[in-house]
């Protein structure tokens, strides 16, 4: 299928496809009339990178892991890994999130808030 009807079918835009296609997340052959073409499980596959990014996942990772994970089963062992390696990620975030807040906090109302301890 032509870039347009894929664009159209995944609710993307042309030039987000041309960017997944860029960093190696969809691949398309490129017909003599110089368009692109896509084959049809790229539809699902879109659908799925877009799923991965709302779940926080970026393209980085997404193009690290796709070609890995593309044509696993959705209750493969490898994909559960992966979430549970994001759901680390995420708790390391929230963690150092609650430090910086705390010492925010500290720092409030103080003569001097931009050094380690209030003058």
């Amino acid at each position: 299928m032509r870039i347009g009807e894929l664009a159209e079918r995944t609710g993307t835009t042309k030039d987000t496809i041309r960017f997944y296609e860029k960093i190696g997340i969809v691949e398309g052959q490129r017909l003599a009339n110089g368009y692109r073409d896509f084959p049809p499980e790229t539809v699902a596959w879109l659908h799925y990178v877009r799923t991965a990014q709302s779940l926080g996942f970026t393209l980085a990772e997404i193009a690290r892991y796709g070609e890995e994970l593309r044509n696993t089963p959705d209750d493969d062992e490898a994909l559960s890994a992966l979430l549970q390696k994001k759901i680390q990620i995420i708790d390391e975030r929230i963690a150092g999130l609650t430090e910086l807040r705390a010492d925010l906090v500290t720092r409030v109302d103080t003569t001097c808030p931009l050094r380690k301890a209030a003058c």
